[in-house]
């Protein structure tokens, strides 16, 4: 039996960790392109090499995939692997935003059965906020357990944007924070009714908030509505659909021809 409360210590540290190198605080830091257009910085890979060694000692059994890690094959050898992103929303954090937040979850047979989202800037309370999922009984941010958007039309959805264009201008745009992981949790919260993605997209980015989302009564699938699955050998998805339930099916329908056309059958490169 794992040590809940010694995980959530481990990952508030964590988003602590993050929050003291936060530009947003007036803190300087350092930053460079893993490649062009995919910003790191010193904090994401500190976080991780926390959450490698902590979480590590906590369930030593468990494998790892971490955004800022080599992927080491052994992970696939087991039953259970960590998937974390250390910083989800790099490019919030480092200009100082609040759309960031740290992203653990625990996967067990292609299945997360423990999410956590941690956003120490987001202020509900003096501690940031803390989402928390387990597979078959429920989710909750900050204690208050979720309810999902239950919105029954697609017409008018509010979905997280940075701006309008015209191909939504039939949804109602809501704040959008960098963070996937808040995006989708955002739907777990009635606070959105849908997110869409339609690019190439990893398992660390998605696993915990779509089981934070799933248990609050949201549906989450890939871009063609087909269910994710994690630990696989290649560790991506074509995108992430999260709705309310009810308009699931009819997203997936709208989006459809969009999702073939950039991603071809579902099964090409990014």
């Amino acid at each position: 039996m794992i040590d809940r409360d010694r995980l959530e210590t481990i990952i508030r540290n964590a988003g602590q960790l993050a929050l003291s190198g936060w530009p947003g605080d007036g803190h300087t830091l350092e930053v460079w392109e893993k490649q062009p257009g995919d910003p790191v910085s010193e904090a994401d890979l500190a976080v991780d090499a926390y959450l490698k060694r902590e979480l590590g000692a906590l369930l030593p059994s468990a494998g790892w995939l971490s955004e800022e890690t080599a992927d080491a094959p052994d992970r696939m050898d087991g039953s259970l692997v960590w998937l974390v992103d250390p910083i989800d929303g790099t490019r919030d954090y480092i200009r100082g935003r609040h759309g960031w937040a740290v992203s653990v979850a625990l996967v067990s047979a292609s299945r997360p059965l423990l999410g956590y989202l941690y956003a120490p800037s987001r202020r509900r309370d003096e501690r940031g906020e803390l989402w928390y999922g387990e597979s078959g009984k429920g989710s909750w941010r900050n204690g208050v357990r979720l309810s999902a958007s239950a919105r029954a039309d697609l017409i008018g959805a509010r979905m997280p944007l940075a701006q309008s264009a015209p191909q939504v201008d039939d949804f109602t745009i809501v704040e959008q924070p960098n963070s996937i992981a808040l995006r989708i949790a955002k739907v777990a919260a009635d606070e959105a009714d849908i997110v869409a993605t339609m690019k190439w997209g990893f398992e660390w980015d998605v696993a915990a908030a779509a089981l934070i989302a799933r248990e609050a009564g949201a549906k989450v699938t890939d871009a063609f509505g087909q269910p994710l699955n994690y630990n696989k050998r290649d560790p991506r998805a074509f995108g992430v659909l999260a709705t309310s339930s009810a308009i699931h099916d009819a997203a997936v329908e709208r989006l459809a021809d969009l999702a073939r056309d950039i991603a071809g059958d579902g099964s090409g490169d990014p």
